[in-house]
């Protein structure tokens, strides 16, 4: 069988930044108890709108492939955030059934690594293939 690693790539982008926009859209207008998240931890609660670039814009960028690098490096900052700001009690903790409690916090934040460092693959939008 042939090798074809943007198929590959284009898979991992779908995936990883398609679960997440449930989440983004999830939080369309509703970001309340962020903002009490934030202000509890002595922040601003004008940070809690960043969740929008975290779970909506950045996984746009991802998903069509435009500025993946980028966009995956937003994504992996947001990760980090919310799980040093609402999951930090339980970072390693484990489920009752024998997995970490936030696996799925961490494929997010790993597939954004991965796709940092590989970029989006030849099944991207970029400027150049916009304008020739």
């Amino acid at each position: 069988m042939k090798k074809n690693a943007d198929l590959g790539l284009l898979i991992l982008r779908i995936t990883v930044a398609g679960l997440m926009l449930f989440h983004g859209f999830a939080k369309l207008g509703h970001i309340d108890g962020i903002k009490n998240m934030l202000s509890s931890n002595g922040l601003p609660e004008l940070m809690a709108y960043g969740v929008y670039i975290t779970e909506i814009i950045a996984p746009i960028f991802i998903i069509i492939g435009y500025r993946t690098r980028l966009a995956s490096l937003a994504f992996f900052l947001g990760m980090l955030f919310i799980i040093f700001l609402a999951h930090a009690n339980d970072i390693f903790s484990i489920s009752d059934k024998g997995a970490l409690k936030n696996e799925l916090i961490y494929f997010y934040t790993f597939g954004s690594v991965a796709l940092f460092f590989t970029g989006g693959g030849k099944y991207a939008i970029s400027l150049k293939n916009i304008w020739d």
